[in-house]
Parts: C-alpha cells; structure tokens; sequence
C-alpha cells in the first residue's frame, strides 16, 4: 500500500516531508524516528510487520531526503530541535507509540523526558547511554573524514563498522547514498558528532529518570557499537524498561537477514500489543485531543 505523503510544519518554522501507512483495523499509531542522515526508505523492512498492525507514520529530518529541499540550511540542528520536532508529529499525528533507530534514539529519549500525552510506548533501538571504544573509534574517523568532506571514506568507515553485517546489496545502496549527500548534510553528520564527543555521552542521563511509559531497548547481539551490555545501563536511570537482544545481529537489525527481521518482528509486537499493568495504567497521563493527517 502506497502512503499518504505531505509536507508539514513543525517546530515553528521546519518542513518535514512525511509518509503515513494507513491500516483500516488500526487502533494505534506509530512513529518511527530515523538515524543520522537517513530517510524513510531505511525503515522499508520495518514497515512490513508494522503496518499490518499499526497506522505507520514515517518522516525525513529537514535537512535530509524529500524534506530537503523545501528548508534553508544556514546551520545545523540541535538534538533538542529534533526533539521539538518529534513533539510536534506525535501531536499531528495522533501517536501512540514511539520506534527510534540509532542517533534517533537521542532525539527521542529527550522528546520522551518532556512527557508527551499521547505516547503510551516507545522502542529504542540500536542505541546505547555511554559511548565504548570501537564507537569513539568510528566517531573520530568520521569527524575527520567529515571535515575534509572526504565522500567515499565516509561512506566506507560506515560499511566497513555499523553495517558491516548488513547484505552486499545494502552495502551498495549505502555507499552510493552517503556519498553522494549534500554539503550541508555533511555538516549535520559533523554536528552529530561533535556533540557526541563533547561532552563523551550520547545522552543526558539526568532527564531519563523523567520517562514514565515502558522503553523496549532493542540491540543486536553482533553490535560493538550499540552493544547489549550497554545498553543495559538505561536500567539505572528509567523507571520502567525492558531489553531484547537480536541473535546474530549487527547495528542495523532487521535489515540484515531473515532471521534478523523475524526476531524484530517478536520483539517489537509482542512488546506493543502486550497488555499495560495496573502500574502504567496509574502512570499515563490523559491524552489530548490532536489533529490526524
């Protein structure tokens, strides 16, 4: 099924092109959050045991695919911006659930701390709250290959870390896709990074006690970047969450094999269909009214 596309605005003044995949026995929504530079094209695999579940609401950041060209891009965004922004869609929207990928995570977490009414759930993927060796490693070859926009290193540091357990064909299209962005999108990337690095947590641990809803934090096993075992570490400071961990995985999950997506599959409904406790009945906040596209 083809989506309905529009171009909306949120956070003041940013236009974010967005896909929503209607499901007519849904009774929920979901939005899902990209990583860096991504599109929605990188939740294709997703998409495909959602939507026969969900209403699925998919966006590209306004520096990034069809929101591109309809934003200036004078200077980077903040992860609060992006933040601000997601506010903005589960409003518009009408999301019940929440699904993060990588650097999305971030943004995610920080829109999450806010208390949004409407958001019962949320996913946290491929994410961890401390930054280990081999990430350091990959984020400062990257800030290097960054500055000196050195296009087919940077889209080769990726495929040979983070996607190294991803499909030759994947490989492709992410070589050709990363170095071939824009200048600004470089930026971004850089920008990204250099928050990372300074302060060296991807994450500001002090708001995440604030988040109340139940978090599934999903990691493939493989994954040295992301791992498991840190991202176990949210334990200490979110109230309510849970941790699933891919067998024979990697950092991009369902997109890497069958048996990936299948795994994904389980993880993600059986968490999202899986009835509240008394407990997080007590917790949610009234949901207000909000307009659907």
């Amino acid at each position: 099924m083809k989506p309905a596309t529009a171009i909306v605005t949120a956070h003041r003044h940013y236009q974010v092109y967005t896909e929503f995949y209607a499901c007519p026995a849904a009774r929920k929504t979901i939005l899902l959050v990209n990583g860096s530079l991504a599109t929605t094209a990188a939740f294709a695999q997703t998409i495909k045991y959602l939507q026969p579940q969900f209403n699925v609401v998919l966006y590209d950041q306004p520096y990034a695919g069809q929101s591109k060209p309809h934003n200036s891009h004078q200077q980077p965004l903040r992860k609060e911006d992006e933040a601000e922004i997601l506010l903005d869609l589960i409003e518009l929207f009408g999301a019940d659930y929440l699904l993060s990928f990588s650097w999305g995570g971030a943004c995610a977490l920080l829109a999450l701390a806010q208390a949004p009414a409407r958001i019962e759930k949320a996913i946290i993927s491929s994410f961890t709250p401390r930054l280990n060796a081999p990430m350091l490693d990959y984020l400062e070859q990257g800030r290097r290959y960054l500055h000196n926009l050195e296009r087919e290193n940077i889209a080769q540091l990726v495929n040979n870390t983070l996607g190294k357990y991803l499909p030759s064909l994947f490989k492709r299209h992410n070589q050709r896709h990363i170095s071939g962005l824009a200048v600004h999108e470089y930026r971004q990337m850089h920008a990204h990074i250099e928050h990372l690095l300074s302060p060296p947590e991807p994450c500001d641990n002090r708001y995440l006690s604030r988040i109340e809803i139940p978090l599934l934090f999903v990691n493939g096993e493989h994954d040295e970047y992301t791992s498991p075992d840190d991202a176990r570490l949210f334990a200490e400071h979110v109230p309510d969450c849970q941790f699933s961990t891919l067998r024979n995985t990697g950092h991009f999950l369902d997109m890497e094999h069958k048996g990936a997506w299948l795994q994904a599959q389980q993880a993600l409904l059986g968490f999202l269909q899986a009835a509240p406790t008394a407990q997080q009945h007590h917790h949610r906040p009234q949901a207000i009214n909000s307009m659907a596209v």
